[in-house]
């Protein structure tokens, strides 16, 4: 009898430790064979990889609230896709799937490393990655449990046409707020109104910060959705309300670890304005996932979300992918079709 030849997989590895923030030449892309399944795994064949600015920390030296991506293992990264193989009572080949199946074709993984089955198959498999995934579910449950907007609250959002930033500002819309969103260039500026429905925004690069937020945000700002910290984050903080609540989701304008960036004190804003700040990461709040992706997927029948995605074809984008995250190339969140 003739042995079978075992099938082929095709992956995206990490080769160096980046400075800052990664590059192609951080990554290769190999080709193993998949083993045959052991008791308890489940085999799926990636459709959509995620690329997501949070991989810039789970690579660094240092890690942040996760352990970095050792060298030469696979690039961590959450993926959708179907159940080929399964040899665990709980899952069974055909069941489309998110989990962290990392950038490769196929994952084999144990059951814990599936997040949820995707039962929305009324829309695009790939939204379970960003508007009713990881991007979508962050701007819900970080909006409402640190922001807790009302009705009449000015919210203000730094990285307003990204894939969180965007839904934070429609969500806000929704639940009364009059939404402030913060881009850079004047293509994302109209993205902001005329495709995500901002109230006003305002172009970073343009010079005039402090004097636009001012005219935009009269009373002050009640809500700081902050997905940048920086000097966009400088620039918004004095302008902060009474009882203000700033929501710390992410760092896109420091682009290492070390030398630990320094800028202007906060602890006074926080003081006079009692204002609040505190640090979200969805990860603490799984046990929420699945009902916030029922409310963001009906707003999204309904019309009432838009979201924005930008697909890259093949592996082959893999290395150069966050790269290009960073270099503000993106028009949407950005998914890699396999």
């Amino acid at each position: 009898m003739t042995q079978q030849k075992p099938a082929p997989n095709k992956r995206v590895v990490l080769v160096s430790r980046p400075v800052g923030i990664a590059q192609a030449n951080d990554f290769a892309i190999e080709e193993t064979s998949l083993s045959p399944l052991q008791d308890g795994e489940v085999r799926v064949a990636n459709q959509f990889l995620s690329v997501d600015p949070a991989m810039r920390g789970w690579i660094a030296d240092s890690g942040n609230y996760s352990d970095p991506v050792p060298i030469g293992g696979v690039m961590r990264s959450l993926a959708v896709g179907k159940i080929v193989e399964s040899r665990s009572p709980d899952w069974h080949a055909g069941q489309i799937v998110l989990g962290w199946f990392g950038w490769q074709q196929f994952a084999t993984v144990k059951p814990e490393a599936i997040v949820r089955a995707v039962i929305q198959t009324d829309l695009p498999a790939s939204l379970a990655l960003g508007v009713l995934g990881i991007n979508g579910v962050t701007a819900l449950l970080a909006l409402t449990l640190v922001g807790e907007p009302k009705p009449g609250d000015t919210l203000v959002v730094s990285t307003a046409a990204g894939s969180v930033g965007s839904a934070v500002g429609q969500i806000g819309r929704l639940l009364g707020c009059r939404t402030v969103g913060i881009a850079g260039g004047a293509n994302k500026v109209q993205q902001c109104l005329k495709e995500f429905g901002y109230d006003a925004a305002i172009d970073y690069k343009a010079g005039t910060l402090d004097a636009a937020i001012a005219e935009e945000c009269p009373n002050g700002v009640d809500i700081y959705f902050d997905n940048t910290s920086g000097q966009v984050s400088d620039a918004v903080l004095p302008h902060l309300a009474l009882g203000a609540r700033v929501v710390n989701c992410g760092t896109a304008a420091i682009d290492r670890w070390a030398p630990w960036p320094t800028g202007p004190r906060v602890e006074r804003h926080l003081l006079v304005k009692r204002a609040r700040m505190q640090g979200f990461v969805v990860f603490d709040h799984m046990d929420k996932w699945e009902e916030a992706v029922a409310k963001l997927a009906q707003w999204v029948r309904d019309g009432k979300l838009r979201y924005s995605e930008e697909v890259l074809d093949g592996l082959d984008a893999c290395p150069d992918a966050l790269a290009g995250l960073y270099r503000g190339e993106n028009t949407g969140k950005r998914v890699i079709r396999i």
